[in-house]
């Protein structure tokens, strides 16, 4: 009877073990459709739907923890979450602390829009003087030369969307944008009134980076993105969304 019991409790913790959950950032920057934030918590959205996926495959729970932009990286360093999804190697390169990243799972460009179609091909730098329309704390490596120049101008704004938002109620003639959330953004406008792509700045492979603890099952997640990225299921996922997406 002891034995029995012993086996039942042994069972029993090593099934709490296992339900540790897989827990995620989502910076409060995101909007669709990438994540829709309902109370501070994300219901739907690609990225949510991946992370969902993953940590269904893995086998544990998904325990989503919304943070500022600006203390992801913090939370990452510190152990109070354990994967970080749509990130480029590029973006901190100054990372500290074990880390081991995904393949590339999307290839992403930010592109510079505007309300009309130009009537000439237009080139960042040769811009006259103005506010573009951007995202508070997000990089944009090819324009910061001219933003540290005072050629252009920051005007930032909380997520994409607001982004969007205030450049359709024209605000500012250009704005930067994810091509996800410009197609997503576009679906919702009568063709005439949708905003237009005039300009690849760069484009970024993303992916997932893990934390590199031995609490954290990091090799099946690595494998289960491969898989998820292989198969098709992240590719299926975007087309939910957004269909086929637009091109340059």
């Amino acid at each position: 009877m002891r034995l029995a019991l012993g086996a039942l409790l042994l069972i029993s913790l090593n099934g709490t073990a296992a339900e540790s959950p897989l827990r995620f950032v989502v910076p409060d920057s995101w909007a669709m459709p990438m994540v829709q934030l309902e109370r501070g918590k994300p219901i739907q959205g690609i990225l949510y739907d991946v992370m969902v996926s993953l940590a269904t495959q893995v086998g544990v729970p998904a325990e989503f923890h919304v943070l500022p932009r600006a203390r992801v990286q913090n939370a990452m360093e510190h152990g109070e979450v354990d994967v970080r999804c749509y990130a480029a190697q590029s973006w901190l390169p100054n990372q500290s602390g074990d880390y081991i990243w995904s393949i590339p799972l999307w290839t992403q460009p930010d592109v510079l829009i505007s309300r009309k179609s130009p009537l000439t091909a237009v080139v960042a730098a040769n811009l006259p003087p103005q506010s573009i329309g951007t995202v508070l704390g997000y990089s944009y490596p090819t324009l910061q030369p001219l933003f540290d120049a005072d050629r252009l101008r920051r005007e930032d704004a909380r997520n994409q969307e607001q982004v969007l938002e205030k450049l359709l109620a024209g605000r500012y003639h250009y704005a930067v944008s994810n091509q996800w959330t410009l197609d997503w953004f576009n679906q919702r406008l009568l063709p005439d009134r949708q905003l237009q792509g005039v300009a690849v700045l760069q484009t970024q492979n993303v992916g997932c980076y893990v934390r590199n603890d031995p609490k954290v099952p990091v090799q099946r997640i690595l494998r289960t993105l491969l898989r998820m990225k292989m198969s098709g299921e992240i590719d299926d996922i975007i087309r939910l969304y957004i269909g086929s997406p637009a091109t340059l």
